[in-house]
């Protein structure tokens, strides 16, 4: 097998574009901007809730640190 073909095996397919526009036509839409920041919101509370459960002892050091600044910071 020539070295081209293996090199095109191992590439990664692109990724589907669902929805997405390409760069160079009309700017996004605000629908399309808020849909877009609520998946990265929901894949950031996922990761953080997966870290949290494999980490339990760093999570409630984390809770705990926030608790104090909470209670530091007045209104």
């Amino acid at each position: 097998m020539p070295d081209g073909e293996q090199q095109e095996r191992d590439q990664p397919e692109p990724q589907d574009t669902q929805g997405r526009r390409d760069t160079l036509d009309a700017p996004e839409t605000d629908e399309e901007r808020r849909r877009r920041r609520a998946q990265f919101l929901r894949e950031l509370h996922e990761a953080k809730a997966l870290r949290d459960r494999v980490q339990p002892r760093r999570a409630r050091a984390a809770r705990m640190r926030q608790a104090m600044r909470m209670r530091a910071f007045r209104w």
